[in-house]
C-alpha cells in the first residue's frame, strides 16, 4: 500500500517537473524571440508593428480621449491610427501612464521604449494566457498525457511569433476569451458573458466566437424554460442583459458621451475599405485572381457566405447544447470567418488556431 502511494506521488512530482519544463521552455523561446527583428524594423514611413503599439500609447496618452480616433492634425489617422475597441485603447492609455516619460507626443522614442514594450507583453502573456490554458487542461481535459497537450497549446508558434516578435498583445483578448468560455462550461452565465465583453472590445476578431455564444446561451435557457417554468429563468435572461449592456456602457460612455462613438465604429467596422486590402490567406483574397470579388458583390453578399457557412453547427448546437457541440461550433465559426469575411488580417487565423491546440477533445 505505502508503495502505491509513493508511486502517486512520484507521478505527480514528475507531472510538475514536466508542468516547470515547459513554462521555462516556453519562457526561454520567447525571450529569444524578443532578441530578434520585427516587421517593419528600421523601414519608413510606417516603420512596423512596434511603431504601431508605440503610437497608440502616445496618442491615448497625450490626446483627450474623443480624438483617440478622430483624425486631427496630432492623430493623422493614415499614420497607424487606432482600430481596435475601447478597451485596447484603455490598455495603450494605462501603458502610456506607466512609462510617460518615454512618450512625448510626435517624438520618435523607440529605441528607449522597446525593452518596456517587451516586458509588458511577457507580463500579460504570463498573467492573462497562460492560467486559462493550465486550468482548461488540467480540469475540462479527460485526455491523457495533458502535459503534452499543455507544451503543443502554450508552444504555438504564431502567437509567439507574433506577441514575443513584433509587439503585439493578442493573447489578451485569447486569454480572456478562454476564461470566458471556462466560464461558460462551469454554468457561470453572467460572468462568463462579462468577460466575453470585454475580450470583444479588446480585439473585434472575438466576433467570430460570438454567434456560437449567443446560440449556447439562447439555447440553454430555451430549454431551461421548458423544463421549469419559474420566474426564476426570466430573472437569469434579464440577469445577462443587464450584464452584457452593462459592460458595453462602461466601456464606451467616454465616446458617447463625446459624441464620437459612430467615429470609433467606422475605425473598428471600415465597410469603407473594401472587402480586402492587403494579401492574406482566405477564400476571397485566393481567388480573387480567378474572379473580381471586389468588383462583382457588395460587403452585404459576403456576410450572407459567412452566415451559410456557420449555420448548419448553429442549429445542431441549438437542437444539442453540448459542450463537444460547442467547441465544434467555435472552431467552424473562427475558421467560417477567417475565410469567407472582409478586411480579414492575417493573424486573425490565431482565433481559429488557439482555439483548436487548447482543445483535445473534439
Amino acid at each position: 500500500m505505502s508503495r502505491r502511494v509513493q508511486n502517486v506521488e512520484l507521478d505527480i512530482s514528475n507531472d510538475h517537473v514536466v508542468l516547470y519544463s515547459i513554462c521555462l521552455l516556453l519562457l526561454t523561446i520567447q525571450l529569444a524571440v524578443s532578441c530578434g527583428s520585427y516587421s517593419g524594423k528600421n523601414k519608413p514611413k510606417m516603420f512596423g508593428d512596434f511603431e504601431a503599439q508605440r503610437h497608440w500609447m502616445e496618442i491615448t496618452f497625450n490626446l483627450p480621449i474623443n480624438l483617440w480616433y478622430v483624425n486631427d492634425t496630432n492623430n493623422d489617422l493614415n499614420y497607424w491610427g487606432l482600430d481596435y475597441p475601447p478597451l485596447t485603447a484603455y490598455h495603450s492609455y494605462i501603458m502610456g501612464v506607466i512609462n510617460s516619460k518615454r512618450l512625448s507626443l510626435l517624438t520618435y522614442t523607440g529605441k528607449s521604449h522597446k525593452l518596456f514594450m517587451r516586458i509588458s507583453v511577457l507580463i500579460t502573456f504570463w498573467i492573462i494566457y497562460i492560467p486559462p490554458i493550465i486550468a482548461y487542461i488540467e480540469f475540462f481535459s479527460f485526455y491523457k498525457p495533458k502535459n503534452l497537450y499543455f507544451m503543443i497549446a502554450i508552444l504555438y508558434p504564431g502567437i509567439i511569433s507574433l506577441d514575443n516578435g513584433h509587439f503585439q498583445y493578442n493573447h489578451i483578448s485569447l486569454g480572456i476569451f478562454l476564461i470566458s468560455f471556462i466560464c461558460l462550461i462551469s454554468r457561470y452565465f453572467t460572468l462568463s458573458s462579462i468577460l466575453f465583453v470585454l475580450a470583444f472590445n479588446y480585439k473585434q476578431m472575438e466576433l467570430y466566437h460570438s454567434l456560437p455564444i449567443a446560440v449556447f446561451l439562447l439555447s440553454t435557457a430555451y430549454y431551461s424554460f421548458f423544463q421549469d417554468l419559474t420566474i426564476n429563468n426570466f430573472c437569469h435572461l434579464f440577469k445577462l442583459f443587464v450584464a452584457v449592456v452593462l459592460t458595453f456602457s462602461v466601456l464606451w460612455f467616454p465616446f458617447f458621451y463625446h459624441g464620437v462613438a459612430f467615429d470609433v465604429l467606422k475605425r473598428i467596422f471600415p465597410f469603407y475599405r473594401g472587402l480586402f486590402e492587403d494579401k492574406v490567406a482566405n477564400f476571397w483574397c485566393t481567388f480573387s485572381v480567378l474572379i473580381k470579388f471586389k468588383s462583382l458583390f457588395s460587403i452585404e453578399y459576403f456576410t450572407v457566405v459567412v452566415l451559410l457557412v456557420v449555420l448548419p453547427s448553429l442549429l445542431i448546437l441549438f437542437a444539442q447544447p453540448t459542450s463537444v457541440n460547442f467547441k465544434i461550433s467555435l472552431f467552424i465559426s473562427s475558421l467560417a470567418f477567417f475565410l469567407f469575411s472582409f478586411q480579414v488580417h492575417e493573424k486573425s487565423i490565431l482565433i481559429a488556431a488557439v482555439w483548436v491546440i487548447s482543445n483535445n477533445s473534439f
